[in-house]
């Protein structure tokens, strides 16, 4: 089961079948990496076929928007599973710590990194932390593409926000020493040491998680959440409904 937006096809897998396809991999096997777009990440690829493409090409492509999931299923979809980033994530930690595993992290602070370390104790955490404006530095976007392939960890946190992090994901597989899983998570390793608080379960089920972020974040996140958002969602909905008269077109 899948459902396809602006080309882009979303895995129908949970969060714990992603965590065990990742906690399964050999981690010498050549980097790949996870994408969980939500509505702001398709707004943006609409735009940019370079993004899209670099979309297309990870190994999951997770959905993090029960908004868009409430959609799909109202346009007669059938829809693919949610698996949020921060969910992966607070999957993710406790397992690789209890395996004393590596895992590297792209983004965050040193003090985040070091909170991230206390509180999973097992881990042995790589950080960098690429300086802001990192993805239009040649400079810096190589130090960190090197940061994550040097590290060699089975799993690496890239938490820049889109559209950095998928760029630089991209750039790490298209090296052949690089070896792992990279997700790109955004915010989620905040939601991981308490920095962010997530929403409260049922507003989360009722697909109103950004209305929580929104009252939490208000001067960070209105513009994307009012302005930029509102219209992608249109034409996401206008696509899911094109996508659902061709496929009664084919089945007749």
């Amino acid at each position: 089961m899948s459902v396809e937006i602006f080309g882009l096809k979303f895995d129908d897998v949970d969060v714990a079948t992603a965590t065990r396809t990742i906690l399964a991999r050999d981690h010498m096997a050549p980097f790949t990496y996870v994408v969980t777009p939500n509505v702001d990440h398709l707004a943006r690829l609409r735009e940019d076929g370079g993004l899209a493409a670099i979309y297309r090409g990870a190994g999951l492509r997770l959905l993090d928007s029960r908004v868009i999931a409430h959609l799909a299923r109202l346009l007669g979809h059938a829809t693919p599973q949610v698996a949020t980033g921060a969910d992966l994530v607070a999957a993710l930690l406790p397992a690789l710590a209890a395996r004393r595993a590596r895992l590297c992290v792209i983004g965050m602070t040193a003090p985040q990194a070091a909170l991230l370390e206390t509180r999973y104790p097992g881990l042995d955490i790589i950080h960098h932390e690429p300086p802001m404006g990192f993805d239009r530095d040649e400079a810096a976007f190589e130090a960190a593409r090197r940061a994550a392939v040097a590290a060699a960890a089975p799993v690496t946190l890239l938490a820049l926000g889109s559209a950095r992090q998928e760029p630089l994901a991209a750039a790490i597989a298209a090296d052949p020493a690089a070896r792992g899983v990279g997700l790109c998570v955004g915010a989620a390793p905040l939601f991981a040491i308490g920095a962010l608080r997530r929403a409260p379960r049922l507003l989360n089920h009722a697909g109103l998680e950004w209305l929580w972020r929104l009252a939490s974040e208000p001067r960070r996140l209105a513009t994307r959440y009012l302005w930029r958002d509102p219209p992608a969602l249109l034409a996401i909905g206008r696509d899911l409904r094109r996508t659902a008269c061709r496929t009664q077109q084919s089945s007749r």
